[in-house]
């Protein structure tokens, strides 16, 4: 059996819905410890991911904005900024049916690739109690600094040993 192919393509105006549903999907725990009503639940997604996403288009020009693709449909999004002397993970997210499966472990490790051969640090901010801390743990994220609820992780550029220089 062939293997699903996975590639990212540039959100467009019409994966807006697709987007929400992702972002909304992240949230889903958090909102079940609230006494909130649907009704409630869905203004306060709404809102919040059109903060998110202004943010983000307002604070990160130039940034990359792509879906995920798993054989050509939709299952996630992932929002990398590229910097001199950094790679920003701003954003990865999968929809449910998809986490724990390697997709995003995979995307990680093809970041981490490219971080090394261009001599740039990788980072990432991760709510404390994000169950993904520990996939980023594994792979080698150091926290480097704290936000509020957030911890800035990073991969450093490797070094040569003999000098300490950057390879």
């Amino acid at each position: 059996m062939p293997a699903l192919a996975l590639t990212l393509r540039t959100f467009r105006a019409e994966d807006r819905d697709f987007l929400f549903r992702v972002y909304a999907s992240t949230r889903v725990e958090e909102l079940a410890l609230t006494d909130w009503d649907e009704t409630q639940k869905q203004a306060f997604l709404v809102q919040q991911f059109e903060a998110q996403h202004h943010h983000y288009q307002t604070h990160y020009r130039g940034a990359r904005f792509d879906l995920i693709l798993l054989d050509g449909e939709p299952i996630g999004r992932l929002y990398v900024a590229r910097w001199k002397e950094e790679i920003r993970i701003m954003d990865i997210a999968l929809l449910p049916a998809f986490r724990n499966r390697a997709v995003g472990g995979g995307l990680l490790r093809d970041l981490l690739e490219e971080a090394a051969a261009t001599n740039r640090r990788l980072t990432i901010h991760v709510e404390r109690y994000n169950p993904a801390l520990r996939l980023y743990r594994r792979l080698g994220f150091e926290p480097v600094g704290e936000t509020g609820v957030y911890l800035l992780l990073a991969v450093e550029p490797p070094t040569d040993r003999s000098t300490g220089a950057l390879r």
